[in-house]
């Protein structure tokens, strides 16, 4: 007879995986993104959106520890879902992966809560380190990313010029834009008139493209 006390079964039980929101409007690479995670041992993806506007429901549904969400999708900006999933799921840490790199779209995540940024180029191993570093309290970002960022400096437009911009892209006219926004057709043009000057450009298409290059709208 022994005094010994038997050893447990299971001394370090495993933690539960990190669940994880996937939002891109891309078939093939959400799903090349979920396989590519879901091999890691300590990730599960536990749901899978290609709408902006599918994020937040999704969300409330499966309670995601991240939300990895590429910003331009259909319906809503993965911005903008950021931005509703602080107020409605603050437990989700955001994750923002995108194909463009542009400065003024890291400064608008770190605006709207997300706590990380990398463009879609880089090694899966360091999106699902990303992904473990946001749940841990970091703040991940691009390192040449958050350099072009901050000598960028903030985008100089308002936001109602950036409102305007976006409703004159497709050819449509100063009075489609005025009844769009309830805004004068003068008006209109002031705010088009003040957002090509900021933007340096010679007419409205030109200053569209340029607040898009730089990430201001």
């Amino acid at each position: 007879m022994t005094d010994e006390t038997p050893p447990h079964p299971h001394p370090h039980p495993h933690p539960r995986p990190v669940r994880v929101l996937l939002a891109e409007d891309q078939g093939m690479m959400r799903g090349a993104l979920a396989l590519l995670l879901g091999m890691e041992d300590d990730i599960e993806v536990v749901a899978q959106v290609a709408a902006g506007d599918e994020i937040v429901g999704a969300a409330l549904a499966h309670r995601p520890d991240v939300a990895l969400l590429d910003i331009e999708l259909p319906g809503l900006s993965g911005l903008d879902a950021a931005a509703e999933l602080r107020e409605r799921v603050p437990g989700c840490r955001v994750l923002i992966l995108t194909t463009f790199g542009r400065p003024g779209y890291l400064r608008r995540a770190m605006e709207a809560g997300a706590a990380g940024f990398l463009v879609k180029d880089g090694p899966v191993e360091e999106l699902a380190g990303a992904v473990r570093r946001v749940l841990g309290g970091e703040t991940v970002v691009d390192p040449a990313l958050a350099a072009a960022a901050l000598s960028a400096g903030p985008s100089p437009l308002t936001g109602r010029e950036c409102d305007v911009l976006r409703a004159s892209a497709d050819g449509a006219t100063v009075a489609d834009v005025a009844a769009a926004l309830h805004l004068s057709e003068s008006t209109v043009r002031n705010y088009l008139s003040a957002a090509i000057g900021k933007t340096a450009t010679r007419n409205r298409t030109e200053a569209l493209r340029e607040a898009r290059r730089q990430g201001w709208l």
